[in-house]
């Protein structure tokens, strides 16, 4: 299902679903936020003081989502930033209610990859892999994209990487799926774990030298998570290394599928990262280096 796009006067929810946030980042987004014309609701948990790498308690998040989620008033839930711990609190979600309630926005990336997973589990229901606002990444183009994504999904139903990398040439049409390669090793063996059959895979990670790397993708592959997928995206690969070094393992990994395998897309941990909408149909051209979305990312 894809979610209602956002109008004017909507609410979107901050929520902090993994790491704590810092005050002085929150405090610069607010006022963009609520320069889309719309409300800003803040979770108990986004002004929290988290202990250690967590925002809030598991059940204090799981609980901020929730609620956000089961709000009618809340068309968007929107993750301030990453960190870790999403995965923590997926058991703690009553997602026959969310299901109950119907579809609406989740946006954010990084560890908010076991979100998603899990919304698309649970709930079948697309989501928008998107830079989040408690973030020094969340520069103007960020921001802007994301904007039109949520208010005007036909301006951003062609994504396009003029500086991308073509690893292996090709066309193919797939689902958008993937996210944070952590993750999704991370999610092997739970519920939530999903796979890439018929999908265009979105590759990104940061801070993950190149053997970590090269483990998360064998166990994978050998775990059979890519069977059938289509093609690869891959996003940023921010303090992984050398990026020749990294280019070489990707091709590696990679090429072997025999899909098309497109690189430096420019999502993920990057400043001015476009937001990617996870669920969708799209066709990938790697001539062209576009991304082209069937129907716009929200209804």
């Amino acid at each position: 299902m894809r979610p209602p796009r956002l109008v004017a006067g909507d609410t979107v929810a901050l929520v902090a679903p993994s790491g704590p946030v810092a005050p002085d980042l929150l405090d610069g987004a607010l006022p963009v936020l609520r320069g889309w014309g719309v409300k800003v609701r803040v979770g108990d948990a986004v002004r929290g003081c988290g202990a250690g790498y967590l925002s809030a308690p598991d059940e204090v998040r799981a609980a901020e989502f929730t609620d956000a989620w089961l709000d009618p008033e809340v068309a968007c839930v929107l993750a301030a930033r990453g960190g870790y711990g999403a995965q923590r609190m997926l058991d703690l979600v009553d997602w026959p209610a969310l299901r109950a309630a119907g579809p609406k926005v989740l946006a954010g990336s990084s560890d908010v990859t076991a979100l998603h997973r899990a919304v698309a589990t649970h709930l079948d229901v697309d989501t928008l892999f998107s830079p989040m606002p408690a973030s020094v990444l969340f520069d103007e183009a960020a921001a802007e994209h994301l904007r039109h994504t949520l208010f005007e999904p036909e301006r951003t139903r062609v994504l396009r990487a003029p500086g991308s990398d073509v690893l292996v040439p090709g066309r193919a049409s797939g689902v958008l799926v993937g996210g944070n390669l952590s993750l999704l090793a991370a999610g092997l063996g739970t519920p939530e774990q999903g796979s890439a059959r018929d999908g265009i895979v979105l590759l990104e990670d940061v801070t993950e030298s190149s053997y970590r790397i090269d483990r998360m993708l064998t166990q994978l592959l050998r775990a059979g998570w890519f069977a059938g997928a289509r093609a690869v995206v891959l996003g940023s690969w921010a303090a992984c290394g050398d990026p020749e070094e990294i280019r070489a393992l990707l091709l590696e990994r990679l090429a072997p599928l025999g899909i098309p395998v497109l690189g430096d897309f420019g999502f993920g941990h990057v400043a001015s990262s476009p937001t990617l909408p996870l669920g969708a149909r799209a066709s990938l051209d790697t001539e062209l280096a576009t991304i082209t979305l069937d129907s716009p990312a929200l209804a």
